[in-house]
């Protein structure tokens, strides 16, 4: 992250600020402003790490930090991904609470879900709870575009065993 129009951006407003003092304000003002780049720096940079820490906190999983790549700030994101919403519904199975996990999947696989799942008209946890419900043995799928259900889920339809 460039921070330099931040910084150039106080400079500009301490000058501004001293233009009312005169020209020995201004004078000060601009040795000032040479002298206290570093300090600015620094409070930047403590000031990214404190949000960083809280953002880290408030995911509970994936870990921010703020690191410095020659004078610049660069945010680093490590730790795993963001947990997708569990259930479209938010209710529970028979018995079992939903629970969250995050899940790595290969860019390409991820897409072909994405596409498979929209052609059912569902979202891609629905249809990645639906493909491990069937893995596992499982129950019927559920959701919109199970199979047995139309696209409103109203209206049962569709072959019978």
């Amino acid at each position: 992250m460039d921070i330099k129009p931040f910084v150039d951006a106080l400079r500009q407003d301490l000058m501004n600020a001293a233009e009312a003092g005169g020209e020995p304000a201004r004078a000060a003002a601009e040795r000032l402003t040479m002298a206290l780049e570093p300090a600015v720096r620094l409070a930047l940079m403590e000031a990214f790490s404190a949000a960083a820490a809280e953002i880290t906190r408030d995911l509970g999983g994936p870990v921010v930090d703020v690191r410095l790549q020659g004078r610049e700030p660069v945010f680093v994101v490590t730790g795993g991904a963001l947990a997708a919403p569990i259930a479209e519904t938010g209710e529970e199975e028979g018995d079992d609470a939903v629970t969250r996990i995050t899940l790595r999947l290969p860019e390409t696989l991820k897409v072909r879900a994405e596409e498979l799942a929209a052609q059912r008209g569902q979202s891609l946890n629905t249809w990645l709870v639906n493909a491990a419900r069937a893995a596992a043995g499982g129950s019927a799928p559920i959701g919109p575009g199970a199979p047995g259900r139309n696209r409103s889920s109203k209206r049962i339809q569709g072959w019978a065993r």
